[in-house]
């Protein structure tokens, strides 16, 4: 069986141009000595890369090329089995599932529970004579689905295309064993990349192991959360309740969230942390007729629109007193890290159909290193065909909010609260009664929905990450690996890098344009297979 690379889905085909710095927190650097120090000392990771980790790279590489449609084949039935993170007995099917295939390949595994709680499926597998012990983190539930809105297939009825839907890709046959498989293919279904390719990666590594002889060269552990998509509200307590599990885990590696839009393998040293609120504001006690009542009655929907208006300038600014204040300043050779990423804002806005983006175009790159403030939804009437001539009572609008280090959920939401009252509302945690609305002539509802998790972020030159990162430059060849010092997206990991007080790493290998939380989620095949060659690294990496 052959494996059909072709340029447009090599990691080696995307160009690397220089990503100039011009942000106003991540200050910019005005010699190339560090970035000349960068290079130095990802020389220096390479320099004792030894023969064994050279041919256990090439292990993984093959087994990955020769096994593919099997791998696929895995990847398939897994995302058959519906995991919306609501569904408490879809998901324990799930855990089932996953116990199921991993003690076949010679791990020891239980569930973690804690009342009320989804499963976390715990496991392990000891290496004798190790000197390091290596927790595997991903997570096997999934966003809610509108079936309605999917186009490729059912959310779970996973389908293969010949390539991305938007690019012109159609519906093929899965392919029969010996058959050709083609990196660019998709296959599309809830949960194909955000989070189950990484089970079915790390399972080929095990079975690459065993076929080929190799050992690994850590004692293994797992910690497959089963609720992830609604923020580990029970994390904390699984970690404490068997905290006995986690003394002796040197580094935490989490396989989740995409590569860089280079399409470059890519490695996060932190995630931002994320909180959210709900705004509702209102006008008359009901719905009022629009040329009876319109422009005599306030409109909430044009309330709330200037309320926002007043949140971020033109530039995409936030203008939230103190939003930024916090904020810790990222390390020299962080900067350098981000200097050296390739600059993907042009291409990236015109995959997006984007004329300009915030802050007259400041770099992705650096954006993403800073807090952000975004309206995630807003109700207010209704549209199209069901519009009605009303001036509606109330509009609501739902907020996220992400954080990088030095941001704290509580007092960020606070910050947000402030500023709403400064532009002159009166606040209530519930609806006003009449004798409130009587009152004031500007009333906001403002709900904590969540509380959220402060971001995390280990530092780049941590012994217990060294490793890895040496072996997966291996994996990426000529290609640059690329350090980055935090990821956009979050994932509760501040419980490993504060609470535990334990080093972590990011080791995505979805495509960035693989339509996570939305509809028609996919997963490119060749990051499938580049999943099994880094999950191979972490199991291999040099003692």
């Amino acid at each position: 069986m052959n494996r059909v690379i072709t340029g447009e889905d090599s990691f080696r085909s995307i160009p690397a141009p220089s990503l100039r710095l011009k942000g106003r927190v991540v200050p910019c650097i005005k010699s190339p000595f560090l970035i000349v120090c960068l290079v130095l000392w990802q020389s220096s990771l390479a320099g004792s890369r030894s023969a064994a980790q050279t041919g256990a790279t090439n292990v993984f590489r093959s087994y990955a090329s020769e096994h593919a449609v099997e791998i696929m084949g895995q990847l398939r039935n897994l995302v058959a089995l519906p995991n919306v993170s609501s569904n408490q007995a879809d998901v324990r099917r799930n855990a089932e599932y996953l116990v199921h295939e991993f003690k076949k390949r010679g791990a020891e595994l239980d569930l973690l529970e804690v009342p009320g709680a989804n499963p976390v499926i715990y496991g392990e597998i000891k290496t004798p004579e190790a000197k390091r012990t290596v927790m595997i983190y991903a997570h096997f539930d999934g966003q809610p689905v509108k079936a309605a809105l999917w186009t490729s297939s059912q959310p779970f009825e996973p389908t293969l295309y010949s390539k991305a839907m938007d690019e012109g890709g159609r519906k093929i046959d899965w392919p029969k064993p010996g058959q050709d498989v083609n990196d660019d293919w998709r296959i599309y279904g809830r949960s194909t990349s955000d989070d189950k390719a990484p089970f079915v990666a790390i399972m080929a590594a095990l079975d690459a192991i065993e076929e080929s002889g190799l050992k690994p060269t850590s004692n293994i552990k797992f910690f497959f959360d089963g609720e992830e998509e609604i923020g580990s509200p029970n994390m904390r307590r699984v970690l404490e309740r068997y905290a006995d599990r986690f003394e002796d885990v040197d580094l935490w590696v989490f396989s989740d969230g995409p590569l860089h839009q280079s399409r470059k393998p890519a490695v996060y040293f932190g995630v931002r942390g994320v909180t959210g609120m709900e705004i509702t504001v209102y006008g008359a006690t009901r719905n009022l007729h629009s040329g009876h009542y319109g422009n005599w009655a306030p409109n909430p929907g044009l309330l709330l629109s200037q309320l926002l208006a007043s949140m971020k300038d033109e530039d995409g600014n936030v203008l939230v007193e103190g939003f930024s204040d916090d904020v810790v300043p990222l390390q020299e050779k962080e900067i350098a890290a981000l200097k050296a990423i390739p600059a993907i804002d042009d291409e990236l806005r015109n995959e997006l159909g984007l004329a300009e983006t915030e802050n007259k175009n400041q770099a992705y790159i650096e954006r993403m290193q800073l807090p952000s403030l975004n309206i995630r939804g807003i109700e207010c009437g209704s549209v199209g065909n069901t519009a009605r001539n009303i001036v509606p009572n109330t509009a609501t609008v739902s907020i996220d909010i992400r954080l990088v280090k030095g941001n704290q959920p509580r007092k960020m939401l606070g910050l947000v609260r402030n500023h709403i009252e400064q532009q002159g509302y009166h606040i209530v945690e519930s609806d006003p009664s009449l004798q409130v609305r009587r009152k004031h002539g500007k009333i906001a509802k403002v709900v904590f929905r969540e509380n959220g998790y402060p971001a995390a972020r280990t530092s780049m030159t941590h012994p217990q990450v060294l490793p890895l990162v040496r072996q997966l430059q291996l994996v990426a060849g000529d290609e640059q690996l690329l350090l980055v010092p935090s990821l956009g997206g979050s994932l509760p990991l501040y419980l490993i890098s504060d609470y535990l007080q334990k080093p972590l790493l990011i080791v995505p290998m979805a495509n960035h344009d693989n339509n996570q939380h939305a509809p028609d989620e996919n997963i490119r095949v060749g990051n499938l297979l580049y999943g099994v060659e880094a999950m191979g690294a972490v199991l291999t990496m040099e003692q």
